[in-house]
């Protein structure tokens, strides 16, 4: 049996964690940005009577993207850091200071902070802004899954990222995407597979789109794994498909970098190493259900033991790989 690394700690739950956008007053705006992001200190204006922050917040594990809005001049003081962070203006100017540097920002400048150094940060009424954090232990992996060694942090990245256009721009819009899905509660960011690839998806465009000390490695050429360690992987999902693998898993038990399992995957197989998985876990639920008796088993009990926490998304999966649902095939077994 391969060796698989034991799951991080950091891979979320299997529902992603959100809080549709609403107005709170001051103390509850404390509560909010604690629970979600830092100990914050909230300062105004002597003479504001009524602070109202909006927020709407989505978290998927080490990553919070939130959408915030203040209707009066507000300071947000943060003790110390202990991840990444990216905020960038929808609306407004922000004045940020951080480990001896000062940026000005607008809708075109995200502003950054990395872990280990307080943070201020100014703006003005009626203003709104995206307020991006990854965990640092969570960036850093990702990195070290993408170049398929380890790596010393925490990363210097730099104060600001233009995002008016290039990856910038196309990190900032998967942002918004992430945030525009606050309003539906059947979203497809609900579905576990969906939420993990943009969890890595907005993780890798922010390694993309800001210069460190890896980029040079990290946009270099890919290689693809070689079909003996792709073989490898392919053995450790038959093996234990109902297993929740990251792609990260599973680049680390065939000894190479996420990209190059992803290239080998997709040259040998034709596919992702994720969509393989989803297949695999399919095709034994299928097996199982024609297998069962109907009497003695449900469509929940194999859905679940083959690594599907959501029974609707299961069986809508279920439908578009093999044309009926999985109550039809349970029904059918002998």
């Amino acid at each position: 049996m391969v060796d698989i690394p034991p799951r991080s700690a950091h891979i979320f739950s299997e529902v992603p964690e959100v809080v549709p956008f609403s107005r709170v007053d001051i103390d509850e705006a404390r509560l909010m940005l604690n629970r979600f992001y830092y100990p914050v200190a909230v300062g105004t204006p002597e003479d504001v009577a009524d602070f109202e922050l909006g927020v709407g917040v989505i978290q998927l594990g080490p990553l919070t993207v939130g959408h915030l809005s203040f209707t009066s001049p507000v300071t947000l003081l943060v003790a110390e850091l202990d991840a990444y962070h990216v905020t960038t203006p929808t609306l407004g100017r922000l004045h940020a200071r951080h480990a001896g540097r000062e940026v000005f920002a607008d809708p075109f400048t995200g502003v950054v902070f990395g872990p280990g150094s307080p943070v201020s940060t100014t703006r003005e009424a009626n203003s709104s802004e995206l307020a991006v954090k990854v965990e640092r232990k969570a960036l850093e992996d990702e990195l070290s899954g993408l170049l398929g060694h380890p790596i010393e942090g925490p990363l210097c990245l730099p104060p600001e990222v233009d995002l008016s256009t290039g990856p910038g721009h196309s990190w900032l819009r998967l942002v918004r995407l992430l945030c525009d899905e606050l309003a539906y509660d059947r979203s497809l960011f609900y579905e576990p597979l969906i939420a993990e690839q943009l969890r890595c998806s907005v993780l890798n465009g922010l390694l993309l789109c800001l210069p460190h000390r890896y980029h040079d490695e990290l946009t270099g050429p890919i290689s693809a794994g070689p079909p003996r360690a792709i073989r490898r992987v392919v053995d450790a999902i038959q093996n234990e498909p109902e297993r929740p693998f990251t792609v990260t898993d599973l680049a680390r038990a065939a000894n190479m970098s996420v990209r190059s399992l992803q290239e080998g995957f997709r040259r040998h197989l034709g596919l992702a190493p994720m969509t393989y998985l989803q297949q695999v876990r399919l095709d034994r639920a299928q097996e199982a259900l024609r297998r069962a008796d109907p009497a003695r088993v449900t469509v929940a009990a194999v859905a679940h033991r083959w690594g599907f926490a959501h029974l609707g998304r299961f069986a809508s999966s279920y439908r578009s790989r093999f044309g009926e649902s999985p109550s039809e095939t349970l029904r059918s077994s002998r």
